[in-house]
């Protein structure tokens, strides 16, 4: 461990050699009303991606409070949110819970929005005995790892992001078509840029349906993709957050919290502990659109 500060003894714990790292001896209670302390984790947060911490027995309204200092709380259109702390949102799991088929896929959060989370702040409220950890990606360093010509190729193409061919493909035609008009699919680039690092970041994941811009004269022969295709080379781009050299795994505890920066991550909430309860909540940070 290395002590990043004097003054707040935030104690910084590498958690691999990519990504990842938890913190000791601060609690986000205190941080949420301390702007130098506050600024400190965000600055880590930046340099880590996403941020753990143990024993942070804190309010709802703490929770709201810290998160907010990160930039404006938003709701989920489909989760929804918890009445009395609004941008909260309860991921409750039990055996009365519906079956749940978005969370244990790698991803980034609600890039179906025009402007996708900054990030989030999520607290474990109940975790099973054994099971239940998540696994959060670096993007960034998958990015870098690609091979020069691959990076050369997905340069300039963006592609399509969609809420109605996931959380709406289960229903009705008419409200899924409600929800594409309130929710039009957006269109970000393959390779977003960090506003506040510079670093690129390989911007494809589960919500992402197609290339916009790939069926040109440099890439089609008679009507057909050269090799490899859109698809292919969608599909590829996506299986590179699978890579693990790429990723950190958290085991929950009650009262744990990671804190990721959605922009340069991605992640997958693993469910292997049914019938078990696993009880989470999650304030998301408004984000800027990719570019």
């Amino acid at each position: 461990m290395t002590q990043s500060s004097t003054r707040t003894r935030i104690q910084v714990e590498s958690l691999t050699c990519t990504i990842g790292a938890e913190l000791h001896g601060v609690q986000l209670s205190e941080a949420a009303h301390d702007a130098v302390l506050h600024a400190e984790i965000r600055q880590l947060l930046l340099r880590h991606k996403v941020l753990f911490l143990r024993d942070q027995d804190m309010t709802r309204a703490e929770h709201v409070a810290f998160a907010s200092r990160l930039g404006p709380l938003e709701d989920h259109p489909v989760l929804g949110s918890d009445p009395d702390h609004p941008g909260l949102v309860r991921i409750y799991k039990d055996l009365d819970s519906k079956p749940e088929h978005y969370e244990n896929a790698l991803h980034c959060d609600a890039t179906w929005r025009d402007r996708p989370p900054m990030g989030a702040v999520l607290r474990c409220v109940e975790t099973p005995e054994v099971g239940g950890d998540t696994i959060w990606v670096n993007m960034a360093e998958a990015y870098r790892r690609l091979p020069g010509h691959i990076r050369t190729q997905i340069a300039g193409l963006r592609a399509r992001h969609s809420i109605e061919a996931s959380f709406g493909a289960v229903l009705p035609m008419e409200q899924r078509h409600r929800l594409r008009a309130r929710y039009p699919d957006p269109e970000h680039p393959v390779v977003r840029t960090h506003p506040e690092t510079g670093e690129k970041i390989l911007f494809v994941n589960a919500f992402t349906t197609h290339f916009v811009n790939h069926h040109t004269p440099e890439n089609v022969r008679f009507g057909q993709d050269h090799a490899p295709g859109a698809n292919l080379l969608l599909n590829y781009l996506i299986s590179q957050a699978a890579i693990p050299e790429y990723q950190v795994r958290w085991r929950w505890t009650t009262n744990s919290v990671a804190i990721w920066d959605n922009r340069s991550t991605q992640h997958y909430a693993v469910q292997d502990y049914w019938p078990a309860v696993r009880k989470m909540e999650r304030a998301g940070i408004s984000g800027d659109r990719p570019c």
